[in-house]
């Protein structure tokens, strides 16, 4: 059974800016095509008549399940599946669709398939109905000159690696550029395309560290992780020395697209 919540969900920019888009339309059957913790918090606060979630990882579902703040509808769904599989929801279509930092992570669910997604989705979203994709501009493999792009480009580039060496595939970001073309390729009419300027504190760093430190003892090799954790330290030395710096750690961006299939 889910766990109540004594608190209501935190709720991001992005996804009050998705509330300013949809207005006063309904929400009807909502999709979250790739759940998680927060996506799923935020759908409880709507008005839908009811959602369904995907999850390609059990352990994320589990997850969802326990961090939902109220109890479930008898027609809510949390499902465990993977968008590959062609029988996953077959014929069904919604309302609303949500792909919350979606693309991104298909690396490491299905590998290579991220060109297919969207013509995936598109057969299950009803003409009127609306597509929200919320994403993050790619930054691991840019070289950048400020100390604080400079330090969060190097804590990306830190946890890539760790998760290679753990036998993991890490996330693939893709720009908002890719992401519109293909919504275009795939039949989709784009209504709006927004950035958002990322500031991430002190509970980022120590996320991303502890999942480095993590990851370093499946390397196999103790010298390999004992030097990783201790750039893993002087990484979080530097990282605490620029937030007490600057407050926060002003870094990229996160975009948010509204598509729907012509009617």
């Amino acid at each position: 059974m889910p766990v109540i919540s004594p608190t209501a969900p935190k709720i991001s920019a992005l996804f009050r800016y998705i509330e300013q888009l949809q207005g006063d339309a309904p929400w009807g059957h909502l999709l979250d095509a790739g759940t998680g913790v927060n996506s799923l918090q935020w759908i409880s606060t709507l008005k839908t008549e009811r959602w369904t979630a995907i999850t390609a990882s059990e352990a994320m579902a589990r997850q969802s399940a326990q961090h939902y703040p109220t109890a479930m509808r008898p027609d809510d769904r949390l499902v465990v599946g993977n968008w590959m599989d062609e029988q996953l929801l077959a014929g069904e279509q919604f309302d609303t669709i949500l792909l919350d930092y979606f693309i991104g992570a298909i690396d490491g669910f299905a590998p290579y398939w991220q060109d297919q997604v969207l013509p995936r989705i598109r057969q299950h979203l009803k003409p009127g109905g609306r597509l929200y994709i919320t994403a993050l501009e790619p930054y691991v493999p840019l070289y950048r000159n400020n100390e604080v792009d400079q330090f969060v480009t190097e804590l990306g580039r830190l946890r890539d690696a760790c998760l290679l060496l753990a036998q993991e595939r890490p996330y693939r970001e893709y720009p908002a550029d890719w992401t519109l073309r293909q919504l275009e390729r795939s039949g989709y009419q784009v209504h709006s395309c927004k950035h958002f300027g990322i500031r991430y504190g002190e509970r980022f760093l120590l996320s991303q560290l502890g999942m480095c430190r993590q990851r370093a003892q499946r390397f196999g090799n103790q010298a390999l992780t004992d030097a990783m954790l201790r750039h893993a330290d002087a990484l979080q030395q530097r990282g605490e020395a620029l937030l007490a710096e600057h407050g926060v750690l002003a870094s990229g961006h996160d975009y948010v697209i509204a598509a729907s299939v012509p009617g």
